[in-house]
């Protein structure tokens, strides 16, 4: 049976099939009350694209989250428990994962409670998503709880109140991969219109260097005002990097992963970020540059030989200046 990408692959905890979440499974049958569990697993995911601010957004495999849930029919309390040593707050009133599924309960009408438990993987303050990949991972757990009664661009919109507590804006270009899968596009957030657009192979190399940027902070310190001439030539490169991934032009998409509004003001929140992306190419990367708000660094690749050349490249660079980080090589998450 063919199916649309998606980010989430579940596993329900009475039949143990492993199946992808969809929207052909999307029905308004009542939700279950037998005490089932679902297990997700929510990818990190790259945001912006380089030239595309809060309208482009790639899943990627590694590395991810692992969310598991249950329903609580008794109330509709959502309990939250993190496994993680990262000392995210439980109260569902300062957490992520409360955020999206109390606007589950209040938009959706669901009247039941959660229970969740969470193992984070992607660090918080990454630019890989973090947030998103709780926000999105809860509700999609949720639904499937709730025999999948939302459709995927219902659960966007109840993640992204997941993003708001976290960053002050309701941005979609993290959520939308997480749970769509693939490469999106954001035309519009109101309303709500996301485009998943075809792409090419791609490998990912990403670095994380070891210093926290908030995406609060990070907004904060971006123009309020750009130069004509700059929006223009930013236009014509989100307009390139689309066409390039539609009709799987590789120089194409190379020429596109240029900002000349973003990355110039959060270039300066990340050591060594210019040698970094000169090195990356040089190794053979198509381009790439800040994922998210920061402070990590992806490249894009055509091979996965390229993508751990320039993997090396990055660990060489972040070893030279005396910065810890992880890095990763991955391929797009369908």
């Amino acid at each position: 049976m063919n199916m649309p990408r998606s980010g989430y692959l579940c596993k329900t905890a009475s039949s143990q099939q492993k199946w992808i979440m969809d929207k052909s499974k999307i029905n308004t049958s009542l939700p279950r009350i037998d005490g089932d569990s679902v297990k997700v697993t929510a990818p990190a995911t790259i945001a912006n694209l380089v030239c595309g601010f809060d309208v482009l957004g790639m899943a990627i495999n590694d590395p991810y989250d692992e969310i598991e849930m249950r329903l609580n029919n008794e109330n509709s309390d959502i309990r939250i428990v993190h496994t993680d040593d990262f000392n995210l707050s439980n109260d569902p009133a300062k957490n992520v994962i409360g955020a999206a599924l109390k606007a589950m309960q209040e938009e959706g009408g669901v009247a039941c409670g959660f229970d969740v438990t969470v193992k984070k993987n992607i660090k918080p303050g990454s630019g890989l998503g973090s947030s998103a990949a709780s926000s999105a991972g809860a509700v999609v757990a949720a639904n499937q709880l709730l025999n999948n009664r939302f459709s995927n661009e219902d659960l966007v919109r109840f993640a992204m109140h997941g993003e708001k507590l976290a960053s002050g804006v309701k941005h979609a270009d993290n959520i939308a991969p997480c749970i769509y899968g693939g490469i999106t596009l954001i035309r519009s957030i109101h309303p709500l219109d996301i485009v998943q657009l075809s792409f090419p192979p791609l490998f990912v190399a990403v670095v994380h260097p070891q210093i926290e940027v908030k995406t609060s902070d990070a907004r904060q310190i971006l123009r309020k005002e750009v130069q004509l001439k700059d929006a223009i030539r930013q236009w014509g490169n989100i307009a390139g990097l689309v066409a390039g991934f539609i009709k799987q032009d590789y120089a194409l998409i190379g020429r596109s992963l240029e900002d000349v509004i973003i990355e110039p003001v959060r270039s300066i929140l990340i050591p060594g970020f210019y040698e970094l992306k000169q090195r990356a190419k040089e190794a053979g990367a198509l381009g790439g540059g800040i994922s998210g708000s920061g402070p990590s660094i992806f490249m894009l690749c055509e091979t996965e030989k390229i993508a751990k050349d320039v993997e090396k490249e990055m660990q060489l660079t972040f070893d030279q200046i005396g910065v810890d980080y992880k890095t990763y090589v991955s391929t797009v998450k369908q």
